[in-house]
């Protein structure tokens, strides 16, 4: 994929929270073992989702994580910015060349090019609420 595992798993439990937003904390542990996720890990990737204002963090007997705005103002490249970073300002060539540039395209460059923004467009629009509702939808078309 186009971003990191560590970004797939902190897309996973954002969606979780989003899922589960009623107010109340969850435990950084109860998603790692509901999604597989090591929990150190996890918590590790929280750290970065809290610095970047996605997700309060709570310390203490009731404390845990929960999304820090509605979910529906939450995008999937937001998440990924917070874990990954930006996109650097020049990315490697698809089939690993060391030139690759508008000026000097591999190949692929052009058709890539058009794939990474497509890419890029569709993450920069998903949010969370959506991506919620529908692995709910998900969920009761395998519960069938």
């Amino acid at each position: 994929m186009i971003y990191s595992k560590s970004a797939e798993y902190a897309i996973q439990a954002m969606i979780y929270l989003a899922d589960h937003q009623d107010n109340k904390n969850i435990m950084v542990s109860k998603i790692a073992e509901d999604y597989d996720i090591p929990r150190h890990f996890l918590a590790k990737l929280v750290q970065s989702l809290a610095k970047h204002h996605l997700v309060k963090s709570t310390r203490g007997r009731n404390g845990g994580i929960r999304l820090n705005k509605p979910s529906r103002d939450i995008r999937v490249i937001d998440i990924i910015y917070a874990i990954d970073g930006p996109p650097p300002e020049f990315e490697m060539c698809v089939i690993g060349l060391d030139v690759c540039t508008d000026d000097v395209p591999c190949p692929l460059h052009d058709r890539w090019k058009l794939i990474k923004e497509d890419i890029h467009t569709l993450l920069g629009h998903e949010n969370l609420e959506h991506l919620a509702e529908e692995l709910d939808k998900k969920r009761e078309a395998l519960a069938k």
